[in-house]
């Protein structure tokens, strides 16, 4: 089945040039040249994987990013941008992105990353289909995730995350097991990519974020997911 790509990037030449590769790649692709485009295009069509930019006209990437994920899409979301700051990456991590490469970068390290976030989005679960969780229920097989009968959107990053946890409850996950996991790496990674996701998860899980009962953290260690 031929993996299904939506790039969303303004400079023209960078745009052909990653819509070439891609396409030699054997990708199907879709393409947009400013926000708002970009937006329609993610919600009206399906796709396997988003390369967002940052900085596009008529609607910024973190806002598009942000309405992606506010209508449900589960798609990993690459964004790419110029911008090298600790508060950029936190922001975008905080509203749904999964990933992010800093311009200029390599072709083959945003292949590298492609092709390893749509093989970790496609892997099914080996065991149960739902998992329920007092008021939170958790469907592995379609992705999804909800609180009181309420749908909770969450990135694909997010959803993978917590998935890893409720498959491993009542085990305490260090940082660096988690990163290797769920996010594939084994050094130079964003080191609070891990505290953010997990932030962001207790925000639209927990009763009371600041007094989690459902992701503990075990001072020292990591993390616990208490079923």
């Amino acid at each position: 089945m031929t993996e299904r790509i939506l790039l969303v990037e303004d400079e023209e030449d960078l745009r052909m040039t990653l819509s070439d590769r891609l396409k030699a790649e054997g990708y199907a692709l879709e393409t947009a040249s400013d926000g708002e485009d970009g937006l329609r295009k993610a919600t009206q069509n399906s796709h396997d994987l988003i390369i967002l930019d940052v900085m596009l006209p008529k609607k910024n990437g973190f806002d598009v990013c942000r309405d992606v994920r506010n209508a449900g899409i589960a798609a990993p979301i690459i964004m790419l941008t110029a911008r090298g700051q600790l508060v950029d990456k936190v922001l975008g991590l905080k509203i749904g992105a999964d990933d992010y490469l800093t311009k200029p970068f390599e072709v083959l390290e945003l292949l590298a990353r492609i092709e390893a976030h749509i093989r970790r989005n496609s892997v099914q679960p080996k065991d149960a289909e739902v998992l329920q969780f007092g008021s939170i229920r958790v469907d592995l097989k379609g992705t999804t995730v909800s609180r009181n009968g309420k749908p909770v959107p969450l990135s694909a990053r997010e959803f993978r995350l917590l998935r890893y946890f409720a498959q491993n409850p009542g085990t305490t996950l260090s940082r660096e097991v988690l990163l290797k996991e769920v996010w594939g790496y084994n050094e130079d990674t964003f080191t609070r990519t891990v505290d953010v996701h997990v932030g962001s998860l207790r925000q639209k899980l927990e009763k009371d974020p600041k007094q989690p009962a459902l992701i503990v953290t075990v001072p020292g260690l990591g993390y616990k997911f208490v079923a």
